[in-house]
């Protein structure tokens, strides 16, 4: 019981510190636009548009750094967290899509279609959260028993090719200092490595598999 409410009140703290930046956000938006100080900066939509993108990026890099930290620090009660986590990743995503289609185009669909079709940091960036939206939707434990564990596994590795397609959409967008979106570059190619290694080196891939079980949180 007392392991329960441990467990309980550790993911409302994580909660609230995943939540953390996007009620910093809404604060600032709130001051900028009713004349109370300026703390979007002098481009609010640069801002919120990096603000809500660079914390996609951060959840997706987080919730791929799970497994390997799980294994690594000998920690497997991480995966109960993982599911949180990247659920979170899509919020911000969506925020972050929000934010363009709203503040910058004003739900202009006649504009918006165009633009993500020639514009192709826009479709990576768009593809990017497409693909996760079928992890945000199959990543309850119903849905694990509906599609039997070695689909769902499949079906979330879907998250590998949408970091891709975020860390292509950030490297795109970006017309002179590649230093951050370079940073996530290196960080997801480290995840997606480790990940490799597994798949190819039969006695690392063995004992990996040993202490694997199919959980009810998160994606790979």
């Amino acid at each position: 019981m007392a392991v329960k409410l441990r467990f309980r009140w550790t993911k409302i703290v994580l909660f609230l510190l995943c939540l953390g930046p996007a009620l910093e956000l809404g604060y600032r938006t709130y001051n900028t636009f009713h004349g109370v100080q300026p703390d979007l900066g002098v481009n609010p939509l640069e801002y919120l548009t990096h603000g809500t993108g660079d914390w996609t990026l951060r959840f997706l890099l987080l919730t791929l750094a799970i497994t390997p930290l799980r294994k690594l620090l000998k920690m497997p009660s991480l995966v109960q967290y993982r599911r949180m986590v990247g659920l979170f990743a899509f919020f911000y995503g969506c925020l972050h899509l929000m934010t363009y289609l709203w503040f910058d185009k004003e739900f202009h669909f006649r504009e918006i279609l165009p633009d993500v079709a020639k514009r192709p940091f826009i479709t990576a960036g768009f593809t990017a959260l497409v693909l996760m939206l079928p992890l945000a939707i199959t990543s309850t434990t119903g849905w694990i028993r509906r599609l039997g564990g070695k689909r769902w596994q499949l079906l979330h590795r879907l998250i590998y090719v949408s970091g891709i397609g975020a860390v292509t959409h950030y490297w795109w967008l970006v017309k002179s200092d590649i230093r951050k979106p370079a940073m996530y570059a290196a960080i997801l190619g480290v995840l997606l490595l480790y990940r490799l290694l597994l798949w190819t080196l039969p006695g690392v891939r063995a004992r990996w598999a040993e202490g694997k079980m199919v959980t009810a949180e998160g994606s790979n």
